[in-house]
């Protein structure tokens, strides 16, 4: 009986979670189920107000600096610093403010200036047989499937 809270939920996920990382099988695996566990506690917790989203940054860290160093150099006097951890503070702010209302289950990257909204898995071509098929005739079904499937994303550090 009174205000209704504004709750926020904003989980933190990295690249490697979205695309995987070359290398790093275990970190991707963690970051990516942050994101699965985002999308579950959105439809969850819609019912009780609370908002839940996800938040990829890409930013300077002391671990960054060290092991992405020419990347992540502070640029000179005057310029943009695009690895400033502030350029993702904004974005943490809004998700978490009741002007977010109505965003929830969603996950943004968010890197130098730019903000992406990540469109996740969805489902793309389908075959519905209505029957059981051989391994051959699922092969088959699969290649033409493909054929009309998005190229999918590049995982980071991939050649």
């Amino acid at each position: 009986a009174g205000r209704t809270p504004v709750a926020r939920v904003i989980n933190t996920s990295s690249g490697a979670g979205l695309l995987g990382s070359v290398g790093q099988g275990n970190y991707a695996a963690a970051k990516a189920g942050i994101v699965a566990l985002t999308l579950v506690a959105a439809a969850e917790l819609s019912r009780y107000g609370v908002h839940v989203n996800a938040l990829a940054p890409a930013a300077r860290t002391r671990m960054t600096e060290q092991t992405f160093a020419a990347a992540m150099a502070a640029p000179g006097e005057g310029q943009f610093d695009a690895m400033a951890p502030e350029n993702v503070s904004p974005l943490v702010v809004w998700l978490g403010s009741a002007a977010s209302d109505g965003v929830t289950g969603r996950v943004f990257e968010a890197e130098a200036g730019r903000i992406t909204v990540m469109e996740g898995w969805r489902p793309g071509p389908t075959d519905d047989r209505g029957a059981r098929r051989s391994p051959a005739e699922a092969g088959e079904t699969v290649r033409r499937l493909l054929a009309d499937a998005e190229v999918p994303q590049r995982v980071y550090g991939a050649s």
